[in-house]
């Protein structure tokens, strides 16, 4: 080593005059991977680098969204103080005027016009402490019923497959540490090394140790390619296919008979039903070749542990709900759940998925997973929160549906925490155009997003590295992040605006809280008893053993590592099948001679969600700058659509216009889009209103589409 370069060394050395460090989790995927943000005062700048942590889910990993996520808690567009419109313009307020604008309009929307002319909408990207608190908002500081989230459009499906099947949601069943002994494994529509990076060494583990896996997916992924069998269904006609694996097992007798007669209804009627079906009439509806699914059956089938995980591919249907139920009758009948190595994981999208339906978001849950219409519930939790039970609003509706509310005029009102439903909800253009309806708009959040524009007031969110309190991640570990990094000038936590409404409505006795942790507190407490038991659990617990798998009663218990072990969550102990009809997602989005195509929809690695924070990182933003359309050369050129040239896309909905990508991996019939981006390119302006029965859960999945060079239109 030469003099030179270690005089440089050493000057550079000298120039880091302090280095501070913050831990906190990462903002984004359900795997809510530890992290520490490093912050080094160098000379006259600060240079921040983020490392992972090591922790029992993630085990230190990091991916390239959680390395840069600092990078847009610290842009210059993020909101620092109160915005309130005025003469169509932004302008800078006090949080007391704030307040005050809230409380008088808040006031009258629902002196003339009802309690429930206001609504709340919340995320799954908040706190279980924001989440609860946010509930307890809108059913006692606002007395109204209608409250949703946009973990609506993420877990819905699966979480009401679950419920139904099982009588509890907890995302898994198992812990992430049975994945790599278990033998067989089924990928349902889960593209995970683009979404959940970190979890993947786990099923790399299981691969090593032997395991089968079986993707299901129209597309190659990076996730496929981990696969020992890919089969491509066409689009929405998952559950068929899952009456085809079923048919097989049931054929060849894989079924457990002893657990099918000892724990599960429901069995002979989807039996009856499956049998009587055809495996060409399947092949011929999916487009999967009977071998493959016999293979697939077979495999799954014979070997003594197996393990199903779903996500989004196979639940943003409108049939989404029955789809997940007709993989859990896979499950159940082959006897694989409550044993080691074998159960069913729902790959969970959002950071706090889990943990913000369980305590109050939903429109039909109270705390802990209970049911608003329950009456022995609501008197529960109205005792915990010092209210009568009468005064408790009713279930509302779904986060789509309260946008027909608004568009209806029903809904006057809207206070908005941390989503961006012009962006994530389908009919995007109805829905934006809903929102100009509205009397009075409060958003919070941490940019002035597509949604925040229509706003009358904005309030600014504290960020990942500012706001502690705990969140539950993909395997149903509740979390504590740590977060001490201090909030840029006027900006405050979810939970500190909630109560400071809630004081200036004249509600402070409820929502006189001075900690996160005084919140998580009551919600122990008001979830003490329910399905998603917290009881137990508490910050210095959390902090001490890096998380806790919920249900965990009392502080003596280690948490649930493995549900259904004895009995399932129904009052029988039982779990419940379901025929599952063999017909395809709704026909009004069949192909046509008008629209021929099938299209999906998606995320990439580098982006996460609406793209409200991942396009605020540069370094992020850089490795995806655009959205663009993946079609297959042969069905590119049927269409003269050259790679890489800007594409017109419709559906009866609307259309867009994003760049081509040619791709040999995806099936002829169809295309995938992902929906990151906003206004002109966003995709979701292209999806039917169409809803599950079950979840309220979109189509975002299948919508029949045509498409064109742009240069067609300018000729």
């Amino acid at each position: 080593m030469t003099e030179a370069f270690l005089k440089y060394f050493r000057t550079k050395e000298q120039e880091v005059k302090s280095e501070k460090k913050y831990d906190s989790q990462c903002p984004f995927c359900s795997m809510q991977c530890k992290m520490q943000l490093i912050e080094q005062s160098i000379v006259t700048r600060k240079k921040y680098i983020t490392i992972g942590k090591d922790n029992p889910t993630s085990e230190g990993r990091l991916c390239i969204k959680g390395m840069n996520a600092h990078q847009h808690a610290f842009h210059k567009e993020r909101l620092k103080y109160p915005l309130l419109k005025v003469k169509g313009e932004f302008i800078r307020v006090s949080w007391e005027e704030a307040l005050n604008h809230i409380k008088e309009n808040f006031t009258n929307i629902q002196a003339e016009n009802g309690q429930n002319a206001l609504a709340v909408y919340g995320s799954a990207s908040i706190t279980n402490e924001e989440a609860y608190l946010l509930g307890k908002f809108a059913r006692v500081a606002l007395r109204t019923k209608y409250i949703d989230y946009n973990g609506r459009f993420c877990m819905s499906a699966a979480a009401s497959a679950a419920s139904q099947t099982f009588g509890l949601d907890r995302g898994f069943t198992n812990s992430l540490s049975e994945i790599p002994s278990t033998r067989c494994i089924i990928l349902a529509g889960t593209n995970l090394a683009e979404c959940q990076p970190t979890i993947i060494p786990y099923f790399e583990r299981a691969k090593e140790n032997g395991a089968y896996i079986i993707a299901i997916d129209p597309r190659e992924t990076a996730t496929t390619k981990l696969a020992n069998l890919h089969l491509k269904p066409k689009p929405g006609t998952d559950a068929v296919l899952a009456n085809g694996l079923l048919k097989v097992i049931l054929e060849e007798n894989y079924v457990d008979v002893a657990f099918i007669q000892e724990r599960v209804n429901g069995f002979e009627e989807v039996r009856e039903y499956v049998l009587s079906l055809s495996l060409e009439e399947i092949e011929e509806i999916t487009a999967v070749p009977i071998p493959l699914i016999r293979k697939a059956a077979v495999r799954f089938g014979k070997e003594e542990t197996g393990m199903i995980f779903t996500a989004r591919g196979v639940e943003q249907h409108t049939n989404g709900s029955m789809t997940v139920r007709n993989f859990l009758n896979i499950l159940v009948s082959t006897g694989k759940i409550g044993k080691p190595s074998c159960g069913y994981g729902a790959i969970t999208g959002q950071g706090n998925g889990q943990g913000a339906r369980e305590h109050g978001q939903k429109a039909d849950q109270l705390p802990g997973y209970r049911s608003i219409e329950n009456e022995e519930h609501r008197e529960y939790v109205a005792s915990v929160w010092g209210i009568n039970k009468d005064d408790l609003p009713r279930k509302g509706v779904s986060a789509y549906e309260m946008m027909e509310k608004i568009d209806e005029g029903e809904i006057k009102g809207l206070f908005l925490m941390c989503s961006n439903p012009i962006v994530s909800n389908p009919n995007a253009n109805f829905v934006k155009e809903a929102l100009k309806k509205l009397t009075f708009f409060v958003a919070v959040d941490l940019f002035v997003s597509e949604t925040a524009r229509l706003a009358d007031l904005i309030l600014p969110a504290s960020s990942y590295l500012e706001d502690e309190g705990t969140m539950t991640n993909v395997e149903g570990r509740v979390t504590l992040r740590e977060a001490s990094f201090p909030c840029p000038e006027e900006v405050k936590h979810d939970w500190q605006i909630i109560c400071e409404i809630a004081r200036v409505l004249g509600k402070e006795e409820h929502f006189s809280f001075s900690s996160a942790e005084e919140i998580f507190t009551e919600l122990r407490l008001a979830g003490s008893g329910g399905i998603a038991d917290y009881f137990g659990m508490t910050y210095e617990r959390l902090r001490k053993e890096g998380g806790i798998l919920w249900p965990c009663p009392d502080p003596d218990h280690k948490g649930t590592k493995r549900v259904f072990e004895t009995s399932f969550a129904h009052s029988d102990g039982k779990a419940a099948m379901v025929v599952v009809p063999n017909i395809p997602e709704i026909p009004k989005e069949q192909i046509c001679e008008e629209f021929p195509l099938y299209l999906t929809t998606g995320r990439v690695m580098s982006h996460y969600l609406t793209g409200v924070q991942t396009r605020k990182s540069p370094a992020l933003a850089a490795r995806s700058v655009e959205p663009f359309m993946e079609i297959h050369p042969a069905t590119a050129m049927k269409f003269n659509i050259q790679d890489q040239s800007l594409v017109k896309i419709k559906s009866r909905r609307g259309s867009v216009v994003v760049r081509s990508k040619w791709s040999e991996t995806i099936r002829h019939d169809t295309i995938f889009v992902p929906f990151h981006w906003a206004d002109s390119q966003n995709i979701n302006l292209l999806v039917s209103k169409e809803l599950d029965p079950f979840s309220k859960m979109p189509g975002f999945k299948v919508s029949a589409v045509k498409v064109r060079p742009v240069t067609d239109f300018l000729n």
